[in-house]
């Protein structure tokens, strides 16, 4: 009998399972609190499949200690003496490309460096509580050990080091995208994703010009993080980008992020399409969840409907988005090549969801051509 999950999370382990010797996924913790290390080390022995092979207190210890044991993941605090997470995660990232979970306070500051380490190539991070730490921990053990073993299974591309950023240059860019022309209000494009979807999302929504149809998303993400990753999104990118807010008119040129901790969905009034953010119940372990947003989708847009699924975990959005084809919308999923995790573009393709597979690279250029297309039918 095989296990429950993909074939790739079974790396790394050391136990014997029908006469398999299977290795564990080997993890160093990183961490300035003695505390968080003793407790992250605790979980992660405790799991059958995995063993913490050494903790350090700062970035250069740290170092030497990823030369000597070679692990498969790094957990990784961004306060730190010495040389601070970031920059640390820069250097190991174009040097060492290897799979990094972030240890991050939940706190607004440590919102927006969550968004510049999954820049630089981290694969996802765990928002640690401020106070009360250890309960706190002993309530994420699950969603952390979760973590670690996605990161273990990811493809890690190497990083530049440098982050994308606003300014001028960002401006520059920006001024030289295409426009799709004056397309009907009643398209709409809808984007889902999880492990990774943060760079995915930022590579498509910088390549759409400012009169693009409106853009709603579900990104994977807990409270007090999408704020920072939209803020950071509207200064890279032509169109407006912003979190959704209950009843608000869905406009062209806009993008609209479910709030973390929020399901997000969309109603129809009249010839308009409006947000509706609640806080609905957990759909596939989710809040906010991809189903939910593509269900409204296949029911409310049908036909006038572009759905994106991006990288992630799990099969989140899979059944929806075939109900979005069956109800007449064209969508792209992106290929296994360019995700940091398969599985629900994986899992969307084998419910038949798929118009067009391709790499993130090329997902917006496509899109584009579609809308054109769609433009066309439009002008007299």
């Amino acid at each position: 009998m095989l296990l429950p999950w993909p074939r790739q999370l079974l790396v790394a382990r050391s136990i014997s399972f029908e006469g398999l010797e299977l290795k564990k996924i080997r993890v160093v913790v990183v961490d300035d609190s003695a505390l968080v290390r003793s407790l992250l080390a605790q979980i992660i022995n405790r799991q059958k499949d995995m063993e913490c092979v050494g903790t350090a207190n700062d970035p250069l210890i740290a170092r030497e200690m990823i030369r000597e044991l070679n692990p498969d993941v790094i957990t990784l605090d961004i306060e730190m003496p010495r040389m601070d997470g970031i920059d640390f995660l820069g250097r190991l990232m174009r040097l060492r490309p290897m799979p990094v979970v972030m240890i991050s306070t939940l706190t607004e500051r440590g919102a927006d460096v969550t968004m510049k380490a999954l820049e630089l190539g981290a694969v996802d991070f765990v928002a640690k509580p401020r106070i009360g730490v250890a309960d706190g921990l002993s309530e994420l053990s699950a969603q952390i050990v979760e973590k670690v073993r996605i990161a273990a299974a990811a493809h890690i591309k190497r990083s530049t080091g440098v982050p994308a950023s606003g300014g001028v240059e960002a401006v520059s860019a920006r001024s030289a995208l295409p426009s799709v022309g004056r397309l009907s209000t009643e398209k709409l494009i809808c984007i889902g994703a999880s492990t990774g979807g943060t760079e995915a999302i930022k590579e498509i929504l910088t390549r759409m010009p400012a009169d693009s149809p409106g853009i709603v998303i579900t990104q994977h993400m807990p409270p007090g993080f999408t704020t920072s990753f939209a803020a950071r999104l509207n200064t890279l990118c032509q169109i407006t980008v912003q979190e959704a807010v209950n009843g608000e008119r869905i406009l062209p040129g806009y993008a609209y992020i479910a709030p973390g901790g929020k399901q997000f969905r969309i109603e129809r009034s009249g010839a308009n399409y409006l947000a509706v953010v609640e806080d609905g119940e957990l759909v596939n372990r989710h809040k906010p969840s991809v189903e939910v947003l593509f269900k409204s989708a296949a029911s409310v847009v049908g036909r006038n409907a572009f759905g994106v699924m991006l990288t992630g975990m799990g099969n989140d959005g899979a059944k929806a988005m075939r109900e979005m084809k069956d109800a007449g919308s064209y969508n792209f999923v992106q290929d296994e090549a360019s995700c940091i995790v398969f599985g629900m573009p994986r899992e969307a393709i084998l419910h038949g969801a798929a118009d067009e597979v391709l790499p993130l690279t090329e997902i917006a250029a496509a899109l584009l051509a579609k809308l054109s297309s769609a433009t066309d039918r439009y002008r007299v």
